[in-house]
């Protein structure tokens, strides 16, 4: 027996459809978004262009921390927390190792159990793509639709590690480090560049006999924390401890998040950071409309392969090679 089809939306069904808060439409319009199909990217665009009056209303949280230091389990946390005020919360995730197999993060819905099914959260499994920004790109889209549909919270955590973090740091109002105690020299094992982005820190795990070391580290990266210069906004980073198993401290984790916003509110600064973030994200997308541009055009192709041959040989360096491409390209146009 065969399957029926199912029915294409016109772009006012996705709209009115998102508006209305409906699931199920939103998680159509958000295939779109992650479709490498132009048709579909057209349509989500069209969709995205005009539900853009009703984005922007939800308070945005990057989460990241290394590997086992339990993030799933304090999304979990406090997004139950959080749902259960009566807030309607988002959970999505940037995946660059996602790029390797082109899966997801198939395993989000069953390792939050108890989030997925609260009827004021959803939860995304991470969209993929061929680069890092390509994730990054579906990852912001998703948020706005997110925004339109009436989730006033936005949690975005980083499954991958590495230049995932500042991808986030570039989407979100207030990011979040979690850090183990315990884990060796803790300040030698995190990049400073990660520490220097962070709005707040929380170590994790702080249960049982992990309570002492769990003060501990807090007091150390509070100390590293005062060696680095204040934020351009004003904000002085601090440093918190939680066990999501017990569900100690995740309201503390919430109030920070929550003075954070109230200081970025009173001085404007959270308005400027989000000009700003859009304002990159233009430049990003035409850094990346311009490669993919280059690599599609068939006599770049052509010239590549030959170009190639003369580096593998040591006829000529890398760069004096991709100047010699990127001039002959600039003078066909």
């Amino acid at each position: 027996m065969a399957i029926a089809k199912r029915k294409r939306l016109t772009t006012q069904e996705y709209i009115n459809g998102i508006n209305d808060g409906k699931r199920v439409i939103l998680s159509r319009a958000i295939t779109l978004v992650e479709s490498s199909l132009a048709a579909d990217r057209d349509l989500s665009e069209t969709i995205i262009n005009e539900l853009l009056p009703s984005t922007g209303n939800s308070l945005r949280v990057g989460i990241t921390g290394v590997p086992g230091v339990g993030k799933s389990t304090f999304i979990e946390a406090l997004g139950v927390l959080l749902c259960d005020k009566g807030h309607h919360v988002a959970v999505l995730a940037v995946d660059p190792s996602s790029q390797k197999s082109g899966g997801s993060i198939l395993g989000d819905k069953t390792r939050m159990e108890q989030l997925a099914h609260h009827p004021n959260a959803f939860i995304r499994p991470s969209p993929t793509g061929k680069s890092l920004g390509g994730v990054a790109n579906k990852t912001r889209e998703t948020m706005l639709l997110c925004e339109a549909a009436g989730f006033d919270i936005i949690l975005i955590e980083t499954v991958g590690v590495g230049q995932s973090e500042v991808a986030v740091k570039g989407m979100v109002d207030f990011f979040l480090l979690l850090m183990l105690a315990g884990a060796g020299d803790e300040l030698q094992g995190i990049k400073k560049g990660i520490m220097e982005m962070a709005d707040g820190v929380t170590i994790t795990k702080a249960d049982d006999e992990n309570v002492k070391a769990s003060k501990r580290a807090k007091s150390e990266y509070q100390n590293a924390l005062h060696l680095f210069p204040p934020n351009d906004n004003g904000w002085y980073p601090k440093v918190l401890t939680c066990s999501a198993k017990d569900n100690v401290g995740i309201a503390e984790v919430w109030n920070l998040i929550l003075d954070f916003q109230a200081h970025m509110e009173g001085n404007n600064a959270l308005e400027i950071q989000r000009q700003q973030q859009n304002i990159d994200w233009l430049h990003e997308t035409l850094n990346q409309g311009l490669l993919s541009a280059f690599y599609e055009q068939k006599s770049n192709q052509v010239a590549l392969k030959a170009i190639e041959e003369k580096v593998k040989l040591k006829q000529i360096t890398p760069q004096a090679a991709a100047r010699q491409l990127l001039s002959s390209n600039s003078k066909s146009e």
